[in-house]
């Protein structure tokens, strides 16, 4: 876990270059912001946290090409079919992208600037690293992001393809054991996300580890 620490990664961009000296209320705003890039609107209040929502966005659309890739191939496997060139075709052409859309577009307009955001505040209301700080952060994260999370895919899901009605069901059937699920997923992940990824950087690894949440929650959606 050493790479996540202070080292230049990918999603930090290149290191900053020094500037003059201002007060310590504009460089605490600096440490809480982590550098990243925002788009700002004609109000002061409005801060658009742009690189977290384009690193949620695009492994989103990664967790969703597996699970897509996946399903094709299991049901061609399912059909016996063997001939490579067949196979390849219908991987590449048979993609929905209607459905990688949805994925991208929650995870650019929802999941980053929301997590974002719910990051920034745990981080200032439970400020000391202790031990008491780290369980209420991975308790809290469990019960108010997680349910928040597929409560919200699970609509924006069915928005996209005009099936509301079917939402209560949708929930009723599928959203405890994805919840269940994600609970033995995220929370070892939250344990390292806390203890030892830095605020400005926690995006993107809980965005890296959800490559695989994505790809669970992508067919778990899409059934």
């Amino acid at each position: 876990m050493a790479t996540l620490g202070n080292g230049g990664l990918w999603w930090q961009g290149p290191p900053r270059r020094h500037r003059p000296f201002r007060s310590s209320k504009s460089e605490s705003s600096d440490a809480v912001d982590g550098g990243e890039s925002a788009l700002r609107g004609p109000g002061r209040g409005f801060n658009f946290p742009l690189k977290p929502a384009l690193t949620a966005a695009s492994l989103a659309l990664t967790g969703d090409t597996i699970a897509q890739i996946r399903e094709r191939w299991k049901r061609l496997d399912k059909a016996n079919v063997r001939d490579k060139d067949v196979m390849m075709k219908s991987l590449v052409s048979e993609h929905d992208w209607l459905r990688a859309v949805r994925m991208a577009s929650y995870g650019f307009l929802l999941y980053g600037p929301g997590s974002y955001a719910w990051y920034q505040y745990l981080d200032s209301s439970l400020p000391k690293p202790t031990f008491t700080n780290l369980s209420l952060k991975v308790l809290l994260n469990q019960i108010v992001l997680g349910p928040s999370v597929i409560a919200v895919v699970f609509a924006w899901n069915n928005l996209w393809q005009g099936k509301l009605e079917q939402l209560p069901a949708k929930y009723q059937n599928d959203a405890l054991p994805t919840l269940l699920y994600g609970f033995r997923f995220w929370i070892p992940v939250s344990v390292l996300n806390f203890w030892v990824v830095p605020l400005q950087t926690r995006v993107a690894f809980m965005s890296t580890c959800s490559i695989f949440w994505n790809f669970y929650l992508s067919s778990t959606i899409s059934k």
